[in-house]
């Protein structure tokens, strides 16, 4: 059993990542911090986690504690990654895993020569759609992929997690918040990398809003990832090859069944799948890597590659230029 401690206990610890380890076969919680003692406490006995910590230095001198699940807010991952491998911790991220693609780098490089596993949250590469969709495409039943998009779009208005409104801890709008988890699903299935990044949006602040990103894959598919903080909850996948399309209308949910459609030939083929397990299979994954049962499938240089296409994005909504990928 992997005994985990969670830094950065906020919203989604409660609502995503607390369920997930309740259902976990080979992890659990141990630890979790907050910025308040008091309040650490309070929530680690609502929860019954052994440790309330009111600073992320005590939760990663723990003892106790096998590995930090970091999920404070996205400016603080660095330095809480960093602080966490000098506590000679191994560390799954949430994402994005930095700021920038030389964050990332500097994360990955500093797990590498401590010789721990750094791994980083994209939750959606243990999620049955994803994989399902993944082993569709591999197996050729819609030919080579041409077109595919991701998107991913929420009510900022009605979300309580307030602080991804604050450009000092978000870092950037929903290209950062959930476009990240779009490039990481297109790369995951298409198993190809971004060559090249076009982006546009519109803004109400200092961040974008909404988004529009085309991507230029290495093998030629062509994907878009639309992502907006402005519109209801949607998360339609599509991935359209040369002899058949595979889709879904809320293919990254995890709180309803996802109905999965293949069509060619003129004839639909649906199949449906649940990802309530997601958060429970990605934790456990990541014990079995503690163990060194398996790789981690998502480890820390997969959010690095994920970056570098964000900080290219960035670049280009600038520039108003498609941006290549340059790695830092």
């Amino acid at each position: 059993m992997a005994r985990f401690g969670i830094l950065g206990f906020g919203l989604h610890a409660a609502k995503r990542l607390m369920p997930g380890f309740q259902r976990a076969k080979n992890s659990s919680v141990v630890a979790l911090s907050r910025r308040d003692s008091e309040k650490a406490q309070d929530t680690a006995r609502k929860y019954g986690v052994r440790f309330g910590f009111g600073s992320p230095a005590e939760l990663c001198r723990c003892p106790e504690v096998d590995a930090v699940f970091v999920a404070s807010p996205n400016a603080c991952h660095f330095k809480d990654v960093l602080l966490a491998l000098g506590c000679a911790k191994p560390v799954l991220c949430e994402k994005p895993m930095g700021l920038n693609a030389a964050q990332c780098r500097e994360m990955s490089e500093a797990a590498r020569k401590a010789g721990l596993v750094l791994g980083v949250a994209h939750v959606f590469r243990f999620a049955e759609s994803v994989i399902r969709v993944r082993e569709r495409l591999q197996s050729g039943q819609v030919g080579k992929p041409v077109f595919a998009r991701c998107e991913f779009s929420y009510n900022v208005a009605q979300h309580p997690r307030q602080w991804i409104n604050d450009p000092a801890l978000a870092g950037g709008g929903p290209i950062a918040d959930v476009g990240v988890h779009c490039v990481d699903v297109l790369r995951f299935v298409l198993g190809d990398d971004v060559a090249s990044v076009h982006a546009s949006g519109t803004f109400d602040g200092p961040m974008e809003s909404t988004a529009a990103l085309t991507l230029q894959f290495h093998k030629g598919t062509l994907a878009t990832v639309l992502v907006s903080k402005h519109v209801a909850y949607r998360t339609p996948f599509e991935f359209v090859g040369e002899t058949g399309t595979l889709r879904a209308d809320n293919g990254l949910s995890v709180d309803q069944p996802v109905r999965l459609e293949l069509r060619r030939n003129g004839v639909v083929e649906t199949e449906e799948v649940t990802n309530d397990l997601a958060y429970a299979r990605q934790v456990d994954a990541f014990a079995a890597a503690l163990q060194g049962k398996t790789e981690f499938i998502a480890p820390g240089e997969e959010g690095w590659r994920n970056q570098l296409v964000l900080d290219a994005a960035y670049r280009s909504m600038k520039t108003g230029e498609s941006e290549r990928i340059v790695d830092s």
